[in-house]
């Protein structure tokens, strides 16, 4: 036991870093792509290995979003690196997995509402039915890939990113505020931790913007005969 939770501490630091250096690197480079990988096994070992914990010790919340962050991962992964046809089974796999972690979480957030602290398990109830919420709908859209049979373009590019984003937020929501007692105590205030969390989205919104709307209102002044824009061979890196 001691042994697992030595490795979760050490995944979770690991995630944690990797996380935020990929986060705001740039995108496509090599560098990223490294980074990205070690983001991905740490925030893997981290996942499974707290949800494992959480199961021994009864937090059956921690087992959710572990497993949560776990999928989200590999998924995000497997978004810009497709499975080889012999484990394609895997994909299908994930949509169960996203369905029953989402019907959990919303089953969370009711019986969080009706205890007398609003949370379960320190999870409060208006984060279980966000976080549910958002694994019905990564469910929801597992299912609307396969049907078409995979996408590309910034499609691609933004599935890839929201995911790896939300997984990052849950590790650092987890750390700080979950571990908060673990933290120095000069350290514990939530306003020096709150940006720490909010990072990861932060940093989802600012790329989701390049990626997508951005483009669009480019497109919009480009297409207006009242704006002259000036040529360019500048490319967005995404």
């Amino acid at each position: 036991m001691q042994a697992t939770v030595l490795i979760h501490v050490v995944a979770g630091a690991l995630a944690l870093l990797s996380g935020y250096f990929a986060l705001y690197a740039a995108k496509g480079g090599r560098l990223h792509r490294r980074v990205g990988m070690v983001f991905v096994y740490t925030m893997l070992t981290m996942g499974l290995t707290g949800a494992a914990i959480a199961a021994l010790t009864g937090v059956h919340a921690s087992v959710i979003m572990g497993t949560l962050a776990a999928y989200l991962v590999l998924t995000g992964l497997t978004t810009v690196r497709a499975l080889p046809a012999s484990v394609q089974w895997l994909n299908v796999g994930a949509i169960g997995v996203a369905c029953a972690l989402g019907i959990a979480l919303i089953w969370a957030g009711v019986q969080a509402l009706a205890s007398p602290t609003g949370m379960l398990d320190g999870l409060p109830a208006p984060a279980a039915f966000v976080f549910g919420a958002v694994a019905l709908l990564a469910s929801a859209s597992d299912v609307r890939v396969m049907r078409v049979g995979g996408i590309r373009g910034p499609a691609r590019i933004v599935r890839h990113l929201w995911r790896m984003c939300f997984a990052l937020f849950i590790a650092a929501m987890s750390f700080f505020f979950g571990q908060m007692d673990e933290i120095p105590e000069p350290l514990r205030e939530p306003a020096l931790l709150a940006p720490l969390v909010l990072a990861p989205l932060v940093g989802m919104g600012y790329w989701l913007w390049r990626i997508r709307f951005r483009r669009v209102y480019r497109g919009l002044l480009v297409a207006s005969p009242l704006v002259a824009m000036p040529s360019s061979n500048h490319t967005d890196e995404i």
